[in-house]
């Protein structure tokens, strides 16, 4: 069993890739039904045990999904559901991961926050406008946490890139941004904190990609310092 497991194994990698190109080629398209698992296998000349835990292992990363008494279908491979696992590590991370975790965010927030500069809409921007008002109504620090969630996900909505979006709604999960959150704001952050999202606020009335990108930057910069030197 131990000389066979590896074999197994690569198998089934194979047959993970087969799948995938053929969804990349355009032979399976979203929303399509698969062949059934005894054909796919023949096709591809691997067993069916392996073609299962091909198709189990595409299931979990939510390129397919089985439909109870119907078969197994291509998903509408929507960015959301590809990259959930991205949360999944978020929530999990600890010490210097998180550090790392905040800088790919200062990174992507800061972009999309400047596209979001260059194309929000009056009502989107009056949805932003909403939860500034509401975080800064309020001193407690779930509503805060709440409001301020919201402000940035209404941003990079507004940005108009749904990849984008996905991955940082990965990076920004409630759980992640909670633990940090409560830490920072133990230092007495939360007028400073209202402060760095008027200046966001302030960018995007002004329709300023540049100035809503280093204000973003500077708003996760520093939450990231902050943990850096706490982890110092």
């Amino acid at each position: 069993m131990e000389r066979t497991a590896p074999q197994r194994g690569t198998v089934t990698d194979r047959a993970i890739e087969q799948i995938k190109a053929m969804i990349g080629g355009g032979r399976l398209e979203p929303g399509q039904r698969l062949p059934t698992e005894r054909d796919l296998a023949t096709r591809l000349g691997i067993s069916r045990s392996s073609m299962r835990e091909a198709i189990r292992a595409l299931t979990v990363l939510g390129v397919l999904e089985a439909r109870h008494g119907s078969g197994i279908y291509v998903t509408q491979l929507e960015a959301g559901d590809l990259l959930e696992t991205f949360g999944v590590v978020a929530d999990l991370s600890r010490g210097p991961q998180l550090v790392e975790l905040l800088e790919v965010r200062r990174v992507l927030e800061s972009t999309a926050t400047a596209l979001a500069a260059a194309r929000i809409t009056a009502s989107q921007l009056a949805e932003v406008e909403e939860h500034l008002a509401a975080m800064e109504a309020t001193d407690d620090p779930e509503e805060i946490l709440s409001h301020d969630l919201a402000f940035h996900r209404a941003i990079v909505a507004a940005a108009g890139n749904g990849t984008m979006a996905a991955i940082l709604e990965g990076l920004s999960s409630r759980t992640f941004r909670a633990r940090v959150w409560r830490g920072y704001q133990e230092e007495g952050a939360f007028e400073r904190t209202r402060r760095e999202h008027s200046r966001i606020h302030r960018a995007l009335v002004a329709r300023d990609p540049e100035a809503a990108r280093a204000a973003a930057a500077a708003h996760v910069g520093e939450v990231e310092a902050w943990l850096r030197g706490r982890l110092g």
